[in-house]
Order: structure tokens, then sequence, then C-alpha cells
């Protein structure tokens, strides 16, 4: 797999989903036999995966499934939670101890670990031993929201590779200049993003949008920007994003990668139990939505509140799903299956940013 190439696929059957990415990424040709070989979930916090915060363990189970059936052997899943969050407490109610009794994988608290410090640009910041020794990083992300940084992603997961005290001055340095900069110190060798169920706009979940998505990439500020145009920004907004571009810890340039999505969402949306999810939906008239079109379009709606033109869709709404095939009439529609409405975007799914932009014209 190149560094400017990103795999998507759709559905509901995680495993397999997760095995045919890894296989077109050809992912254990690329790691060292023998290696060392971490695998860095997002559990920020001890909540399950379904409220939008933390890695699904069933994607966690199929990596490991296909590295042990490829021979590789010396794996270590790492994380340390947030700051006066327990992170064993994490790790058994997001199903990492079930997992690591069934395949023998160990769990580490890097809480629990001894520090380098190591510096960046001037800045110098405290690293998990542990990580450090690793031969070859697996970043497993959560696409979601975040309260300060709008999104969070593959180079903010590494902040659980820090003491609890870099954690704290991390916030107080407004996170993106340091989150770059431990990018140039930690290298990420692959990512794979849970993309089956993020929280709306906020780290610690309770806002979940379904989205039934995973994909893969080898440079991290290339998936990050993806996650960024997802939830409807354009990546230079999201400051950490620029700078690691900056740092040359990667590319941001979207429109310039391979994007190759391997199966296209089949899958019906269904109502979210987030009460912030519902009002945003109530500016949507959707019929038999596929879960990627409708989580792109309620990311858009998110961004639209925010901006204070959502109201203008809550008497004429905007038109999505399956059930808009054929149907030809004056209105906003969104994706291929609206193609009928006098105002619509293309796509299958139109992505986030596509779909903002497109419903402030309308607006």
């Amino acid at each position: 797999m190149e560094r400017n190439e990103l795999l998507v696929t759709y559905g509901e059957d995680v495993k397999p989903m997760v095995r045919e990415l890894l296989e077109r990424a050809r992912l254990a040709e690329d790691i060292p036999q023998g290696a060392k070989i971490g695998i860095k979930p997002n559990l920020v916090v001890a909540r399950p995966c379904t409220e939008g915060a933390t890695t699904s363990p069933e994607i966690a189970a199929a990596l490991v499934e296909y590295l042990q059936e490829h021979g590789h052997r010396d794996l270590l899943i790492l994380e340390g939670a947030w700051v006066g969050a327990s992170t064993s407490r994490a790790f058994s109610v997001c199903g990492y101890e079930a997992l690591s009794k069934r395949y023998g994988v160990p769990l580490f608290d890097t809480k629990q670990d001894s520090f380098t410090q190591r510096s960046s640009g001037g800045m110098a910041m405290q690293l998990s031993d542990k990580t450090l020794a690793l031969d070859y990083l697996i970043n497993l992300p959560v696409l979601k929201g975040h309260c300060q940084t709008k999104v969070t992603g593959a180079l903010k997961n590494l902040k659980g590779c820090i003491s609890d005290a870099e954690k704290r001055r991390f916030h107080t340095l407004g996170l993106h200049q340091p989150i770059a900069h431990l990018n140039t110190l930690i290298k990420t060798d692959f990512i794979l993003v849970d993309s089956l169920c993020g929280d709306l706009d906020f780290e610690e979940g309770g806002n979940p949008v379904r989205m039934n998505r995973v994909l893969c990439g080898k440079d991290p500020v290339l998936v990050d920007a993806y996650i960024a145009s997802a939830m409807g920004y354009d990546p230079y907004e999201i400051g950490y994003i620029k700078l690691a571009e900056q740092l040359s810890v990667g590319s941001a340039d979207i429109e310039g990668a391979t994007v190759s999505t391997i199966r296209k969402d089949s899958t019906k949306a269904r109502g979210s139990s987030s009460r912030k999810v519902g009002q945003l939906a109530k500016a949507v008239d959707a019929r038999d939505a596929c879960s990627a079109c409708y989580a792109n379009l309620i990311h858009a709606l998110a961004r639209l509140e925010g901006e204070g033109k959502l109201r203008a869709f809550y008497k004429n709404k905007i038109c999505i799903g399956q059930g808009f095939k054929g149907v030809e009439k004056d209105g906003v529609g969104v994706g291929n299956c609206a193609a009928g409405l006098s105002q619509n975007i293309s796509g299958c799914p139109p992505d986030a940013r596509r779909i903002l932009a497109f419903l402030k014209d309308q607006a």
C-alpha cells in the first residue's frame, strides 16, 4: 500500500470487512517477521463502542487474527485513558480484556510506563518507553468529533502514548501544536480507522452517528484529512493537520490521493438514541437511506446548525434515500437516489464537506 492511498469499505459484518481491507493493503508483507507490533486503539474512557467514543473490539480482534495467521506473534495492545480515567477499567468495559484472553495478546497501560523525554522543534515531551521500543505501530483511531479540536483521528490518538502530566500540558498549549510535534517523534506505520459509529462532536461519546465504515492508510495526515472532510470540515481548518503537514509528517492532499472504495454501503440508516442527532434529523425526510449517505448528511447538518442555518430546512425538509428514486419534484435532495429533486447534490455517498457547501447555497 502506498502512502498516498486510502482504502474504504462499508457494511455491518465487521470481521470480513477488516480482513478484506488488510489483505488489499498487504499489511502482513509490510511488517518484518519477528517485529514487536503495537496496536493502539482509542479507549479514552470506559464506554462501549456503540456510544461513539471508543474503538470497536471487533475491529481489533479481526486485526489480531489476521496478524497471527500471517505469523506475527509479538503483539501488544497499549493505551492510556484520559487523565482521571482508569485504563484497566476501559480495557474491561470496552471488550479488550476478553479479547486479550481469547487471543493471548497482552494489554499494557501506558500510564504505568516509564517515560523518555524527546524533543521536536524545541518542544520537549515525555514518551512511553514501551511505545518507543516497538518496531511497528498500528493506530486504531475512531472517526469522531472533539470539543476542542473539532475532530480527532490518527494524529491525536497518539496522546495515549504520553504521560498524564504531558496530557495536561498538551491542553494548556492548545493541543494542536504539541499533537503535530508528537507525531514527528512517534511514527505510525499503519492506520485502521473505526468509522462504524463515531460521536458527532464529543470525544467521550453520547451522540453516536452510525456510519458502517472502516478505512485504512499509512499516512496519518492523509487519514485525518479524510476524517475532517467526512465530518464536513476543510482539513486545513484543523490546526494539527495543517501543522503536521508543515512538519513533514504526511500530506493532507485528499484531492491528489487515491481513495478506493472496496464495497459501497447498502445498509439502511437507523435512528439514533442521541437527542442531538434526533434534533438534526428533524430537517430530513429520509426514505430507505443508506447509513453512509445519511451519516454524511447528519455531519453536514451539525456544521450547518453551528452556523445558525439549519432552521431553514425544518419546513422544507432535505430528501434522501432510495425511496426517492424516480421521484421528480421541487425541493432539496442529497445523493444519487434523490436526483429527481430540483436542487440536488450527486454522490453515492457525497461527502459531508460537499453536502455542507451545497446546503449553504440552498439555505
